[in-house]
C-alpha cells in the first residue's frame, strides 16, 4: 500500500519563482527541478548536482517527515528558498461547524436515489493526465495514519477543462468548500454519482442537464490541495468506488 503525506507550500521569498519545480511533494516522488546554472541548489541544507542546463533532481523518502527546504545560492551568497510544510493546521469550532455543512451537502447529493440510466453507457475519463493519487492509498499527516484516499487525482495544469465522463445531472455545485475547493457532483443514476474537487472554475449550475465529454469545470487547486490537480472520485450512495475498476 502507498504512502502518502500531504505537504502545503510557503513562500518565505518574494523571489520565490526564481527556480521552477515539477512534481508533487509527496513521499516516495521524485522531483525534478530548474535553476540558473550559476546557482547552487540545496535540498535540507545538503549540496546537489546542478547540470549545466541548470536542471537537478531529487527524491523524497517513504517514510519522509518535516519540513523539505529548498534553496538556491547565487555567486554573492544571496538565498531563495522555498518551503514546503507537513503540518495540517487543524480545523478551529467555526470551521468545524462549517465542514460539516459542507460534508452534508455532499453526502445529500451522493444519496440521491433518481431513476436514470446514465450509468449504463459506461464512463470515460475526465482529463487526460498523470494519475498522482490513487484509490486506497494511506494518507499520513504530521506522522500519523488518516483517512485512506478514495478516488483517483490527476496531476494536470491549472485551467485544464473537465469533461463528463458520462450523462448526468448537476446535483452540487459549490464554490468555496474547506476541503474540497470548488466542487460539482454529478447524478448518474440509482445511487451512482461522481465528484470533481478542487476546481479553479465551474461552468455548470445546479439542475443542469449534462452530456458526455460536455466541459463541467477547470482544475484549480482550490481548498486543501499541495498544488493544481482534479480529484475524481465515484460513489454508489455512501460507497466508495474505484473510479479506475470502472474506467477500464
Amino acid at each position: 500500500m502507498r504512502f502518502l503525506i500531504i505537504f502545503f507550500l510557503l513562500f518565505n521569498s518574494s523571489l520565490a519563482n526564481s527556480f521552477e519545480i515539477n512534481g508533487e511533494i509527496i513521499q516516495g516522488a521524485l522531483i525534478i527541478g530548474k535553476e540558473h546554472p550559476d546557482k547552487t541548489i540545496y535540498i535540507n541544507k545538503q549540496q546537489i548536482k546542478l547540470s549545466k542546463n541548470g536542471i537537478f533532481v531529487f527524491g523524497i523518502n517513504y517514510n519522509q517527515t518535516g519540513d523539505i527546504v529548498i534553496e538556491s545560492v547565487d555567486k554573492n551568497n544571496q538565498k531563495i528558498s522555498k518551503t514546503y510544510n507537513e503540518k495540517m493546521v487543524t480545523p478551529d469550532q467555526d470551521s468545524l461547524e462549517i465542514i460539516k455543512k459542507e460534508n452534508d451537502l455532499i453526502k445529500n447529493a451522493q444519496l440521491i436515489n433518481s431513476d436514470f440510466e446514465f450509468f449504463f453507457s459506461g464512463f470515460n475519463k475526465p482529463v487526460d493526465g498523470v494519475i498522482s493519487g490513487i484509490y486506497g492509498s494511506q494518507r499520513i499527516l504530521n506522522g500519523k495514519p488518516r483517512s485512506p484516499h478514495l478516488g483517483i487525482d490527476y496531476a494536470v495544469p491549472k485551467g485544464t477543462e473537465i469533461k463528463s465522463p458520462a450523462d448526468g445531472y448537476v446535483s452540487l455545485a459549490e464554490r468555496g468548500f474547506y476541503f474540497t475547493g470548488d466542487s460539482i457532483i454529478l447524478d448518474h443514476g440509482h445511487g451512482v454519482s461522481t465528484i470533481y474537487a478542487h476546481l479553479d472554475e465551474i461552468l455548470v449550475k445546479k439542475g443542469d442537464f449534462i452530456k458526455k465529454g460536455q466541459i463541467i469545470g477547470k482544475v484549480g487547486s482550490t481548498g486543501r490541495a499541495t498544488g493544481p490537480h482534479l480529484h475524481f472520485g465515484m460513489n454508489w450512495f455512501g460507497t466508495k468506488i474505484d473510479p479506475e475498476l470502472i474506467l477500464k
